[in-house]
């Protein structure tokens, strides 16, 4: 592959699959663990992009600094495991775009904060990991989301330039990381917003309401 083509690289959870389902599984497993009840699942979408955090501060009122956070933060992953694709899917349209992309010699990756162990599995499970250029997990580098180094170690994987290249994903600091990088970036407002969420003060170059409109940012 020539240096410094075209990519696109996704978010994963509420961008690339709808994981939510089997996020807010888990999720309720550990409360139930705890003697909380189960929450529906329409509390639990809008928080899923922002990990253990935003579910945690969610549901038990419970930040990073508390010390029962690391402990909690294990029970989910460990439920999660075992877990993981019970119910998640490519969001709709999504494989059309996936099959544009492959017929074109486009590459495509997956840039998400959510660990190397639970994504390549999961990709793997829906037969997507073959396809996908790359797979940079929260864990692979020392930085993470919205640091930018991940989306460039994506870039680099792919051998592709970042200013010609095009980042989508769900929450405020995938755009963030996709600017620092120098990527475009798209919001996938399809993904796992909340009420509170300001997609249009992100700055990103665009939204998009449906995958298919992913390919209007193709060159």
């Amino acid at each position: 592959m020539h240096h410094g083509s075209q990519s696109i690289l996704f978010d994963l959870d509420g961008t690339l699959l709808d994981t939510g389902l089997d996020m807010g599984g888990a999720l309720n497993r550990v409360l139930e663990s705890l003697g909380h009840s189960a929450l529906p699942y329409e509390r639990i979408r809008p928080v899923v992009s922002q990990g253990t955090a935003g579910m945690f501060s969610m549901s038990l009122g419970i930040s990073t600094d508390d010390p029962a956070y690391e402990g909690l933060r294990d029970r989910f992953l460990n439920y999660y495991e075992l877990e993981l694709c019970n119910h998640t899917t490519l969001f709709d349209g999504m494989e059309d775009v996936l099959s544009h992309l492959d017929r074109s010699d486009i590459p495509w990756g997956v840039v998400t904060n959510k660990p190397e162990y639970l994504a390549r599995p999961l990709l793997e499970t829906l037969g997507l990991l073959a396809r996908a250029a790359c797979v940079v997990g929260g864990d692979t580098l020392e930085k993470r989301k919205p640091h930018p180094a991940p989306l460039l170690h994506g870039c680099e994987v792919t051998g592709s330039d970042p200013a010609r290249s095009v980042y989508v994903g769900d929450a405020e600091g995938d755009i963030r990381a996709g600017r620092r990088a120098g990527m475009k970036t798209l919001v996938a407002t399809f993904g796992y917003l909340s009420d509170s969420d300001r997609p249009d003060s992100w700055g990103a170059d665009g939204m998009i309401d449906h995958p298919r409109d992913i390919l209007g940012w193709l060159e």
